[in-house]
């Protein structure tokens, strides 16, 4: 199992929408509004990396009012 959390910046007045629907993506565990250089905050999990990338870039990217995502791969050191 693959977990991240998803850095994401969005259009201004749009963080709530996006994180709202967001939410509703399989594979999404948490998405929450945030101040600071990123909007919404999301902790995600999928059963390989490729699988994540591919929800990042097909669903969660695809979402209106997203500038911009960043992903951060948890690992245990």
């Amino acid at each position: 199992m693959v977990l991240a959390y998803v850095l994401i910046q969005t259009e201004v007045g749009k963080a709530s929408a996006v994180a709202e629907f967001i939410g509703t993506i399989p594979g999404v565990i948490q998405a929450e509004d945030v101040t600071g250089p990123y909007d919404v905050i999301v902790r995600a999990q999928a059963d390989t990396m490729d699988e994540l990338g591919r929800m990042v870039v097909a669903k969660v990217q695809q979402v209106d009012g997203i500038t911009r995502t960043l992903t951060c791969p948890v690992v245990h050191l």
